[in-house]
């Protein structure tokens, strides 16, 4: 009997869009091999688009009724960027449910969601990162502190938002105000971070057949000044998989990703970014939930590692 999968998708903050992009090509994938629904979660509502029609889910159990019948659901396969569905808010609904999920814990989506506490674990592990400066809402802003401490060009950036919302690069000291106004504009935390110049590369990381394994590198090669929204979502970008880095430094940032997803405990399909600075990679940020479109740089990476793209979607179902 096939197993009922709900794919969640939306979420509450700007990168819905791209959430609802990465949740229909899942269904695509999968739609012949479970009975499987859309479910959207979003601020206002949440439904089962189903068959042109949309059906409001039950809170209470993550249910909803199908002319006269109530669906419940095996498994849910998460691709909601960003909050709730990346930063442990749905993960903890569904373990109070007990309803299984593809993505990380929710203790370990949370802290990986968050950039500052993210960095501040892997800073003790000796994992390099840039020169950080931490700002809250409602803080005195001391431009003249922030450049002493992490110099300039530098990143302001939303502390907890993905998809390249809420940063800025900025260049001089008195443009550090404005940039910290837009990043609260997506969250009330922000992070300050030191311009890193080198190579850009992105690193999947999967648990895939009882193991955890790193997949292809992808160096990403932006048109604009950095990884921003329309780089990464109106092409204007190059994206090389497999990257040529020669073989000890792709072994190098493998390894590292693998150990950053087992330092955080994470599961499922992940993406990590570093920079490499110096000649060593620099750890950027880590995505619970990666985009999971045709074009997404996740799947780029599973077929030139010859993995089928269903293959890896349900063994993260069966492993949930």
């Amino acid at each position: 009997m096939k197993k009922n999968l709900a794919i969640a998708m939306g979420g509450y903050t700007s990168e819905w869009e791209v959430s609802i992009k990465s949740g229909n090509f899942v269904y695509d994938t999968l739609k012949e091999d479970y009975n499987t629904y859309r479910a959207h979660i979003l601020k206002d509502r949440w439904y089962i688009w189903h068959e042109g029609q949309k059906y409001d889910i039950d809170k209470g159990d993550f249910s909803f009724m199908l002319n006269g019948k109530k669906i419940n659901f095996d498994v849910v396969f998460n691709t909601i960027h960003g909050t709730p569905g990346e930063d442990g808010l749905i993960q903890g609904y569904f373990q109070n449910l007990g309803i299984k999920q593809t993505a990380s814990d929710y203790y370990n989506a949370a802290l990986s969601f968050n950039k500052r506490d993210c960095i501040s674990v892997l800073n003790a592990y000796g994992i390099p990162t840039a020169k950080n400066y931490f700002y809250n809402k409602g803080e005195a802003i001391n431009a003249k502190e922030i450049v002493e401490t992490v110099g300039l060009p530098c990143f302001v950036k939303a502390n907890r938002a993905g998809s390249s919302f809420g940063i800025t690069k900025v260049k001089k000291e008195s443009d550090i105000e404005a940039a910290i106004q837009h990043a609260l504009k997506e969250d009330d935390e922000v992070i300050i971070e030191s311009f890193l110049d080198g190579r850009e590369v992105s690193v999947g990381v999967v648990n895939y057949n009882d193991e955890v394994m790193a997949l292809p590198i992808t160096e990403i090669i932006s048109e604009n000044e950095f990884f921003d929204f329309e780089a990464k979502y109106h092409g204007k970008s190059q994206e090389i998989t497999p990257a040529n880095l020669g073989q000890d430094i792709t072994k190098e940032v493998q390894g590292l990703a693998v150990k950053i997803f087992k330092i955080l405990k994470m599961k499922g399909l992940t993406r990590s970014e570093f920079i490499f600075h110096n000649g060593k990679p620099h750890f950027l940020e880590i995505n619970a939930c990666p985009g999971l479109t045709e074009a997404s740089i996740l799947p780029q990476q599973a077929a030139a590692a010859g993995i089928d793209i269903k293959e890896l979607f349900i063994n993260a179902i069966e492993k949930a």
